[in-house]
């Protein structure tokens, strides 16, 4: 039996894939047991407070993981995004304004989201969850960076799902 270490980049890269999916799985599963325990208000407000957490140790994690400067502002959360676990199974992209005072993100894939409409199932509400999670992670990258959600289920545009607007604080702020 091969180990981690023996296995080639392809081989590391399925992997990688396949814990992300394992982890959305996890969350998935959770927020479940906890909707059917404890209904969906209660479900999101539990789901709202796992993932202000998680989102401060994602993001920790990552910068230190990968040198990432502390502070770095908009460029090392464009640099931070790109290496969470969803960029490992949903399809994002980030674009600069022209300007370059704003990141946008935008999610053009979403494994939660595309399984329920497989399903017939409305989207799940997900924009007060996004709102903490996206904000929380961008501040833990650098505190000036400030969050505005473009769009996000249950408000997204057909198709769409979420988008996301990041810029730095004046200085004065």
């Amino acid at each position: 039996m091969r180990t981690f270490s023996e296995l080639e980049r392809e081989d590391l890269l399925k992997a990688l894939e396949m814990f992300a999916k394992n982890w959305l799985a996890h969350d998935g599963c959770w927020f479940l047991a906890a909707e059917e325990r404890f209904g969906m208000d209660t479900a999101i407000e539990l789901d709202t407070a796992a993932w202000a957490r998680f989102a401060v140790t994602e993001a920790r994690r990552i910068v230190s993981t990968f040198g990432i400067p502390a502070g770095g502002g908009l460029e090392a959360l464009g640099q931070a995004l790109a290496l969470r676990m969803y960029a490992a199974i949903n399809p994002q992209r980030s674009e600069w304004s022209a300007d370059r005072r704003a990141l946008r993100f935008f999610m053009d894939g979403c494994r939660v989201q595309e399984t329920r409409r497989g399903k017939g199932l409305p989207d799940f509400p997900c924009k007060g969850v996004g709102i903490v999670e996206f904000a929380t992670f961008a501040r833990t990258v650098d505190p000036r960076i400030r969050t505005t959600c473009l769009h996000c289920p249950p408000d997204a545009p057909p198709g769409a799902f979420c988008g996301w607007e990041f810029t730095l604080a004046d200085e004065g702020a």
